[in-house]
């Protein structure tokens, strides 16, 4: 052979051209796949809007652990909950505003994920968050123990007092407080939300009558991905609607 197959070609130039096809198709690949949750998009009116240069993926099964079958994503199934609100102005991204209670309908910081209804499992498909008087391997070491103190509101109402707490045993967290408002009618409160003082535990994201408005739960024994997400948006969406001062625009004197 009298001639160099090489010769006349630039090697750098081949790879960058490569390297320029590599990564487009990289960004194809990671947009397509990043839509396989929450797309396709809606508008305000819930009407389907358009994608982009993207097209949707095509639906890919993933098996669940434990025997809890399969799920395919995307599944192209819509929300289809009707909530108490309407649009404060015809132009589209326009606020909306309650029309009911928004604490309970979902509304605003109230708003929450239709997760499933089913406990989020460890590795060794128990149910991750449960009340500590099931759990003997766990118990209280440091601190203030909350169990038998007060519940105040953000009125200092009474709500209740605490008569347990609910771990996540994975991570051996306290995730939520168990409330009893008398008879045995119990509630959570996440522990974000909560305060331990000299007090009692103190609440200021709803008043102490408010409490009776927070979700149940089905079983005194777990707590499903949902029911997590209502509890926690319920409290979520008292910081802004559990009193009329807090809905209001109000402006700080010392900068007016």
């Amino acid at each position: 052979m009298t001639a160099t197959f090489f010769g006349n070609v630039d090697l750098a130039q081949v790879a960058l051209y490569s390297f320029w096809l590599f990564f487009a198709g990289l960004v194809f690949y990671l947009q397509r796949e990043n839509m396989r949750e929450g797309y396709p998009t809606e508008d305000d009116d819930g009407n389907p809007t358009n994608q982009g240069l993207f097209p949707m993926p095509e639906p890919k099964t993933f098996i669940l652990p434990g025997g809890r079958g399969t799920v395919s994503a995307p599944d192209m199934k819509r929300d289809t909950r009707e909530f108490a609100m309407r649009r404060v102005s015809p132009s589209f991204g326009s606020p909306f505003e309650p029309t009911g209670d928004p604490m309970r309908d979902g509304v605003g910081p109230a708003a929450y994920a239709m997760r499933a209804d089913e406990p989020e499992y460890d590795a060794n498909g128990h149910a991750k968050i449960q009340p500590m008087r099931g759990m003997p391997d766990f118990g209280f070491s440091a601190g203030k123990d909350p169990r038998g103190l007060a519940v105040r509101g953000a009125d200092d109402a009474v709500a209740g007092k605490v008569v347990d707490m609910w771990v996540d045993a994975p991570e051996a967290m306290v995730r939520y407080l168990e409330v009893d408002l008398g008879e045995g009618d119990t509630r959570l409160i996440p522990m974000p939300m909560a305060k331990i003082g000299w007090k009692g535990v103190i609440v200021r994201a709803i008043r102490g009558d408010q409490f009776a408005g927070v979700p149940k739960l089905a079983s005194d024994r777990q707590v499903t991905k949902l029911e997590e997400e209502k509890v926690c948006a319920y409290y979520a969406g008292g910081k802004l609607y559990a009193t009329p001062e807090r809905v209001d625009s109000q402006l700080d004197p010392l900068t007016v």
